[in-house]
């Protein structure tokens, strides 16, 4: 197992870089704020971003809190990362952080300000004292069950006719990046209705689905999600609410997982039931 480490001053954009990073050096693993990140999902810890205090927040992010340090190193040996990017606001912390952990020497320490540029660590700067952004990178599906309570920013989708007006968000808001290294994210509302067919095509008692409706919710120009409408006609034969209640989670867990939208309530309307002969 190797370590890498990429070092820089609080707020200067290092979680938003961390999956550029890691890609780009072939890490599967990511130590930030007291949580350790595997392949897009967070394995173990607790982040240090939930702590109402600073000094509290530093001990989270060291691991020096009573159980801390053991569940993530079990974690660890459990899932055998190949690679571990370590974020730290210095080399000393980076250190301190695999001394604890029991982590092998860092072979690569990058710095923030070789890989960003001073106008792009100053807006990183701006975005946390001003607006008290914070980002941790995983989906915003990975974050919900880790942060709940807590103000998530969903993966932005547009639609051919909707135009997203963005707010400051409150000091314990958590963003994830934009996909900014991958440009101009598009996820339209065919691609959804494809979803929700294949869903209901499993679905042996459904005959027939149609008029498929999607809302984007909005609370104070924020953008909380979605929700999904549409109508069917079943087979005569299966006990109408449980097979509903199936395909509903069955289209939001698929629709979640797919697209990394928030689908906040999916809506079906039973038209009729077919009696096969």
């Amino acid at each position: 197992m190797d370590v890498i480490a990429l070092i820089g001053p609080s707020g200067t954009g290092k979680s938003h870089r961390a999956l550029m990073v890691a890609r780009k050096n072939k890490a599967d693993a990511i130590i930030d704020d007291g949580i350790l990140i595997k392949d897009g999902k967070i394995i173990a810890g607790h982040s240090a971003k939930r702590e109402a205090s600073k000094i509290m927040a530093v001990r989270r992010a060291i691991f020096i809190l009573p159980g801390h340090a053991d569940e993530v190193k079990a974690a660890i040996a459990e899932n055998h990362p190949h690679r571990i990017l370590v974020l730290a606001t210095s080399e000393n912390m980076a250190y301190k952080i695999c001394k604890i952990l029991g982590l092998p020497a860092i072979e690569k320490i990058i710095n923030i300000a070789d890989i960003a540029t001073r106008a792009e660590i100053q807006k990183a700067q701006d975005c946390r004292l001003k607006e008290g952004k914070h980002i941790i990178p995983v989906p915003t599906i990975e974050l919900k069950p880790h942060f709940s309570g807590y103000l998530i920013d969903p993966i932005q989708s547009f639609f051919k006719k909707s135009r997203t007006k963005r707010r400051r968000l409150g000091e314990k808001s958590i963003v994830r990046p934009m996909f900014s290294y991958y440009g101009h994210l598009v996820i339209d509302d065919a691609a959804i209705l494809s979803i929700i067919s294949q869903m209901a095509s499993e679905k042996s008692a459904i005959d027939k689905l149609f008029g498929v409706h999607i809302d984007h919710i909005y609370r104070e120009g924020e953008d909380q999600g979605i929700s999904i409408s549409f109508k069917v006609v079943l087979l005569y034969g299966r006990h109408i609410p449980t097979l509903l209640r199936e395909l509903q989670q069955k289209v939001k867990t698929a629709v979640e997982y797919m697209t990394g939208m928030l689908v906040q309530k999916v809506d079906i309307t039973v038209k009729a039931l077919r009696i096969v002969a």
